[in-house]
């Protein structure tokens, strides 16, 4: 409990500062309200927390092993009668509350994190192009067409001074500015009005130039491009995922449904692989459990790819990666149970290939 909580804690700070500073980077190029960092942020860190909670609990079952190992405690548990796989209970009646927790958060709470978090990014990208814009500060549309700078506010926002727009299209590159400009509705639609200013059209074919004048000028803001974006397998309910078992459906239910079952299957790993040899080389063995714990993760991630595509199938995934590596860490552990050793002699490879080129050279 103690490594766990220690592990947890690092690990979350880790985390935590990694996606505040994402997060502000976000904000920073105008992808979140700044206003609204510290909800992303949260809501983005409740999301990822079974990942977390998974890996926490993987490395407090090895580093303990470890340590037991180290200090030969395990020997003394094993001379004693104590077998390996004896350990199992002790272990999973101490998991069992947090691989609970991990199903609770992947099949639940994270489709709600990340839907409350997208929310928050959509609401604050599909805003009014005007209201994007501060005083003394060139921002660029939604739509990332438009550049709009106004020097100062007049009118509680409703107008502005001295304002400055340049537009891109396909074929033409338009430079437009005024004195002042207003907000101002006609048939529901929303427009920029401008007064006094100059509007400057360069051609992209055929580089030409033309200069017009005007005195009242009107441009549409809020384009249709800012329409609500159709929901996505991530943010539907696990329930919904299994009524519509479609191809994305299958492949978010997989991802979800894997995370806990990867972490059950992890900490029979961290107990079939955690070994400590004092005149062997330390550290191999956690090496080759946090390997394995990167491999299996990302083999998760990977499946849910090739559900989505078609290649695989759900209960094949399910079956052969989790119920594979189950098996493949059960047998790991009755063979080290029964005392069947996987460790390569180089010494007696070694003299056994010595012998054979004294024999080949004597023939």
């Amino acid at each position: 409990m103690k490594s766990f909580g220690a592990t947890l804690v690092i690990l979350v700070t880790i985390v935590l500062t990694m996606m505040l500073i994402r997060t502000l980077g976000q904000a920073s190029r105008g992808n979140v309200n700044p206003s609204e960092v510290s909800l992303v942020l949260g809501y983005t860190m409740l999301g990822h927390l079974q990942t977390i909670l998974t890996m926490s609990l993987f490395i407090s079952v090895v580093s303990t092993l470890m340590r037991l190992y180290k200090d030969s405690e395990m020997v003394i548990w094993l001379t004693g009668g104590c077998r390996l796989i004896d350990f199992i209970k002790p272990f999973m009646s101490f998991a069992w509350p947090i691989l609970l927790l991990i199903f609770v958060l992947a099949i639940w709470v994270w489709p709600w994190s990340y839907q409350q978090s997208q929310e928050l990014k959509d609401r604050f990208e599909k805003r009014g192009d005007l209201e994007r814009v501060a005083p003394g500060q060139f921002q660029e549309s939604a739509n990332g067409q438009r550049v709009f700078f106004i020097e100062k506010d007049l009118d509680a926002d409703k107008e502005g001074k001295n304002v400055f727009i340049v537009t891109n299209d396909r074929d033409r590159q338009t430079v437009t500015s005024a004195k002042t400009g207003r907000i101002q509705t006609i048939n529901g639609q929303r427009f920029l009005m401008l007064s006094n200013g100059q509007r400057l059209e360069i051609s992209n074919n055929n580089q030409t130039l033309k200069i017009s004048e005007f005195k009242q000028y009107a441009t549409r803001i809020d384009q249709d491009a800012f329409a609500k974006n159709d929901p996505i397998a991530r943010t539907t309910p696990t329930w919904d995922l299994i009524t519509h078992p479609s191809k994305y459906h299958l492949g978010e239910l997989s991802w979800r449904l894997g995370m806990g079952l990867a972490a059950f299957n992890l900490v029979l790993i961290g107990l079939a692989l955690a070994q400590v040899n004092s005149r062997g080389a330390k550290g191999r063995h956690g090496l080759l459990a946090l390997f394995i714990f990167i491999f299996y993760e990302n083999m998760v991630n990977l499946g849910q790819n090739w559900v989505e595509q078609g290649k695989l199938g759900f209960w094949s995934l399910t079956l052969g990666l989790h119920g594979g590596v189950f098996a493949g860490a059960v047998f790991v552990l009755w063979t080290r149970n029964i005392g069947v050793s996987w460790e390569i002699n180089t010494v007696k490879i070694g003299d056994f290939w010595l012998k054979l080129k004294g024999l080949r050279t004597a023939s």
